[in-house]
């Protein structure tokens, strides 16, 4: 057991007291009072929070490429770390030490906090029960409640309705009658969801006439999970705010991410995003009241849809560092991997705003040779269009069709330059 770890058992066997850091002020002059330092205790399952300085062990659930730059960030501030993940040689497990087992493995992930001071994740499909269990013997800030709330869209839209937001029109799916009835009063089109699992457009129908409801009902049902029926949105853009919170309550947005996907998959990042003023600032806002009555420590990402009207809904949470936050690693003064560092060891958060421009493009499997091509070779466009392409590989063993395996984070004078050049590149038209 580390020497940290002893010190944990030390102020958890003592009198409950909450330690910070000597002489710092709160960023953002949010100073936290006895009532809220008894929500953030009873958050943390109990356990008290406190700064974790460099030096200690950062455990991470999850091995991918999001571990991969949390370690990048944190090494750098001078943080170990060890990372759980089934697969060998995992992208995080190529900068940090990894145990290779199962999320489900409880022996693994004792192990995991044996060698840890503190434990995050970086997915929120990893197992909640194992979660649970390590806020009882290791020290897990995030803790296992929003785990538990984001892994279920029927518990996540009502928590996103407690905190104020709105979520687009929906029903719960138990059966075909259920969905014709819903389809009936909500209106087509609609996307029939299942209610955990599924990600980049897995286990989402779109249905736009009812003579699609019985087979999408036939092959949705076989999931073995609960279902969600979603009134289609008519959206005019797609957005996202990354928040991150300290467990003594201090809270930082970034920049608002405009997002533009193909096939279910982010494509682009766009900031800063093509939106109104009053609309960044309601999603900023939203952001940050989700954040708070969630409890969240860490980031939280909140992906919202902005309607013509200029309402916004929210879509999704996801309480992790955001393939949409990608933009932050050289576009703003703190990147979301540091940002999320800071915030689960108690640290005062990082000044989140943004030096330049920029748009991310996404990396998938088929174009990874079309990119290895491009870095060989002078471009031209970049510096005629004033671009600065900056790249980020994961490591993942296999290039899929359809795989994140990296991004390019495209540095300009304004975000018209950086599209131009991602629109004229060789690398995305596979």
């Amino acid at each position: 057991m580390s020497g940290l770890n002893r010190e944990l058992e030390g102020l958890l066997s003592g009198a409950g007291e909450s330690c910070g850091i000597d002489g710092c002020e709160p960023v953002g002059g949010m100073v936290e009072d006895a009532t809220q330092a008894e929500g953030n205790a009873a958050a943390l399952g109990g356990q008290a929070a406190r700064p974790i300085l460099p030096g200690a062990t950062i455990g991470v659930l999850g091995g991918g490429q999001l571990g991969r730059m949390l370690a990048h960030a944190g090494s750098r501030m001078g943080y170990r770390f060890v990372a759980l993940d089934p697969t060998p040689d995992a992208p995080c497990g190529q900068t940090a030490e990894q145990i290779v087992a199962g999320y489900a493995d409880r022996d693994a992930a004792r192990e995991l906090a044996r060698r840890s001071d503190v434990i995050t994740y970086e997915f929120e499909n990893v197992d909640a029960d194992v979660a649970a269990m390590l806020e009882t013997e290791s020290y897990v800030p995030q803790g296992s409640a929003l785990l538990h709330t984001t892994q279920h869209r029927l518990r996540e839209k009502r928590a996103i309705e407690a905190a104020g937001a709105r979520v687009a029109p929906y029903a719960e799916i138990a059966s075909l009658a259920d969905l014709q009835e819903a389809a009936e009063r909500l209106g087509l089109p609609a996307v029939l969801k299942t209610a955990t699992g599924g990600y980049d457009g897995k286990g989402q129908w779109v249905l736009r006439g009812s003579d699609e409801l019985a087979a999408a009902w036939d092959e949705a049902s076989r999931a073995g999970t609960e279902l969600v029926l979603e009134k289609f949105i008519d959206f005019e853009r797609e957005i996202s705010v990354i928040a991150a919170r300290r467990p003594s309550g201090e809270i930082r947005t970034f920049p608002p991410a405009e997002n533009i996907h193909v096939r279910n998959i982010l494509h682009l990042s766009i900031v800063p995003a093509r939106v109104p003023d009053a609309v960044i600032a309601e999603a900023e806002r939203l952001a940050v009241s989700i954040a708070e009555t969630l409890g969240a420590v860490g980031l939280i990402a909140v992906e919202m849809f902005v309607a013509k009207d200029g309402t916004l809904y929210v879509n999704e949470l996801a309480p992790r560092p955001h393939n949409s936050g990608h933009y932050t690693m050289e576009a703003c003064r703190t990147s979301q991997f540091e940002q999320h560092i800071r915030a689960i060891c108690d640290l005062p958060l990082g000044d989140t705003s943004l030096l330049s421009p920029v748009v991310m493009g996404n990396i998938l499997g088929e174009h990874v040779q079309p990119l290895l091509d491009w870095m060989q070779a002078h471009d031209p466009e970049a510096e005629r269009l004033g671009v600065a392409p900056k790249i980020h590989l994961y490591g993942k063993a296999e290039a899929k069709t359809g795989r994140k395996m990296g991004h390019v984070n495209v540095l300009a004078a304004d975000t018209e330059a950086a599209l131009a050049w991602i629109n004229e590149s060789t690398i995305w038209r596979v």
